[in-house]
């Protein structure tokens, strides 16, 4: 009796449906997402709004596959600071103060390398870079300038440009060179001279179109569909 009680629980055992074998298997897509993800260096000295444009159009998938890897101010009182903390992001000072140019620039340069950036971006940052660091990242720094350069170069564009009366002024987004405000132009907004504004209205207004314009310039530059040709930034067919 137990001998056929056994055999039958042999034979319902050997008789139960073979379950499938699990083989780990690579998943290329994820892998490639985060092999091709760009890593932006922001610079900036003061509020940082534009910086916070950027952050924003990043979360929102306005810039696809980036991320901020660093944030760095010459400026320890700097509220981009405070807001880069807040978000969670690497948040660095390297102060310029009483530093010549270019050594102050070889430390922000090796805090760029040490977070794998491609991209750096100047949002608010008042120092001029030098030669030197410019050429350490051939066309991969870009700046935003309030107004259509070639005019207005330099500081207090709004308010030149408002002194001046032009009718249209607005915003451009440009590679840096070793010259000032000079780089090829990327993007450009242009913002209409109302009669009723005034120096401050004509200045939030640009800066609207400067939040817009910086993350349509960031896309256009990490995609690599373009070529400089002279000063001409064209796409590439």
């Amino acid at each position: 009796m137990v001998d056929c009680l056994l055999a039958r629980v042999s034979v319902a055992i050997f008789s139960l449906p073979k379950l499938p074998t699990f083989i780990p298997v690579s998943v290329p897509s994820v892998v490639k997402y985060y092999v091709s993800m760009h890593s932006l260096g922001i610079l900036l000295s003061g509020r940082g709004s534009n910086f916070v444009a950027i952050a924003d159009s990043v979360d929102a998938g306005r810039i696809p596959d980036a991320r901020i890897s660093v944030v760095i101010s010459n400026r320890a009182d700097a509220p981009g600071i405070v807001i880069a903390r807040e978000r969670g992001l690497n948040a660095l000072v390297i102060p310029s103060k009483g530093k010549p140019r270019e050594e102050h620039d070889r430390e922000v340069v090796t805090a760029l390398n040490e977070h794998q950036v491609d991209l750096v971006c100047l949002a608010g940052y008042m120092r001029l870079l030098s030669p030197w660091f410019v050429r350490q990242f051939p066309q991969k720094i870009v700046n935003i300038h309030p107004s259509l350069l070639p005019a207005f170069p330099g500081l207090e564009a709004q308010e030149q440009a408002f002194a001046y009366g032009v009718k249209v002024s607005g915003c451009t987004v440009h590679f840096v060179d070793e010259e000032l405000d000079h780089g090829a132009i990327i993007v450009q907004k242009a913002v209409p001279v109302l009669d009723g504004d005034s120096e401050r209205t004509l200045a939030a207004r640009i800066l609207e179109q400067e939040h817009i314009a910086y993350s349509e310039a960031i896309k256009i530059v990490l995609e690599g569909k373009f070529a400089v040709v002279g000063r001409r930034l064209v796409a590439k067919t």
